[in-house]
């Protein structure tokens, strides 16, 4: 039995997460992802928040901060109190710009995830 955790009725299972966390792993520097993104590279299109909830879980040696929302906005990471500063100069540091309103441009930043 896979152990889950449950999010508005829907099951995350702990191989779902573990999906997640490997494409997380394979962002190169100067690349992100959307949730959308790695909802539809797992096949599930309309689970972005689920990924984001898996998000949560993420191991601390992976890249958590090259995962940004639909609009190349920064995520707040719960478990740090300055998540949002700390995942913007992390991205910076791998020559990622932002605009005035802190988004960052999707069409030259977007990594095309992993070829098969």
């Amino acid at each position: 039995m896979l152990a889950c955790h449950r999010i508005e009725g829907q099951p995350v299972s702990k191989s779902f997460s573990d999906q997640v966390h490997a494409i997380v792993a394979a962002i190169p520097p100067g690349r992100v992802l959307t949730y959308g993104d790695i909802a539809r590279i797992l096949g599930r299109p309309h689970a972005g928040r689920l990924v984001g909830w898996a998000m949560r879980s993420c191991p601390e040696e992976l890249p958590w901060y090259r995962v940004v929302n639909s609009q190349g906005g920064l995520s707040v990471r719960a478990r740090y109190p300055d998540g949002r500063l700390m995942q913007r100069v992390l991205l910076e540091e791998e020559g990622v710009t932002f605009d005035a309103e802190g988004r960052l441009d999707l069409a030259r930043y977007a990594w095309e995830g992993p070829q098969p």
